[in-house]
């Protein structure tokens, strides 16, 4: 396939089609301020968006981890709430994005996402960027048994498509993409503009390709052509 256009390309979506962080730190600050704390800003945060609502309450609320569990569950589900209300406030997609969906449906290539968000949130950010018909398949968080990293969803996203997977890659911004993108036998193509950790470039996560920005994407899924919007 190394020189041959893939048959589908799958995304992740937090932190590689879209810039939610914005929204969820609001969230997590509604939540901050409720308890007497002060905001936090974006972009201090922005690498915790990949680690899930628990995560991100983990890195953003003193105390947690000594927190008791009813207690956990209680501002987890505020927060979600709150993130459900308002999840298309200030989220976007990243710059470039557009541009490379555009190339990929000019060219047939059928797109799909994978994602270990759920389907209650899923959905609705689909829908508020206008994109339910034009991803072939979305599979979230809930839609099998086990998450990313397993392959599952991955090997899900496959089928829907009707695609093999070694004819696909995989594209996300998380070691779990990767992961689950080669355990499902797809090339993997790392979103270096995402919600990488502080200090990893990902360069040693063992994907096939990287990419620094979405205008570097087309090059590493063997597109030719220019990205436009």
């Amino acid at each position: 396939m190394s020189t041959n256009l893939p048959a589908a390309v799958l995304f992740d979506l937090d932190g590689t089609l879209i810039d939610s962080a914005p929204d969820l730190v609001l969230a997590l600050n509604r939540i901050r301020a409720e308890q007497g704390l002060d905001a936090l800003g974006v972009d201090m945060m922005r690498e915790f968006v990949s680690r899930g609502a628990r995560g991100l309450l983990r890195a953003g609320m003193p105390g947690w981890v000594d927190m008791p569990a009813d207690r956990q569950n209680r501002l987890l589900n505020r927060l979600l709430d709150y993130y459900e209300a308002a999840c298309w406030v200030e989220s976007r997609p990243f710059d470039g994005i557009p541009g490379v969906m555009k190339a990929l449906e000019a060219r047939g290539i059928a797109m799909g996402i994978v994602t270990n968000k759920v389907n209650r949130f899923a959905r609705p950010v689909l829908e508020q960027a206008g994109w339910s018909a034009r991803f072939g398949c979305l599979v979230a968080g809930d839609s099998t048994n086990l998450p990313k990293p397993a392959p599952d969803p991955v090997l899900m996203a496959c089928e829907l498509l009707e695609v093999p997977p070694g004819e696909v890659f995989f594209v996300g911004d998380d070691h779990r993409d990767v992961l689950a993108g080669a355990a499902a036998g797809t090339r993997t193509v790392v979103a270096a503009w995402g919600y990488l950790p502080t200090g990893d470039n990902g360069t040693g996560w063992g994907a096939d390709r990287m990419a620094k920005s979405p205008a570097d994407l087309l090059t590493a899924l063997n597109i030719p052509g220019p990205v436009h919007g």
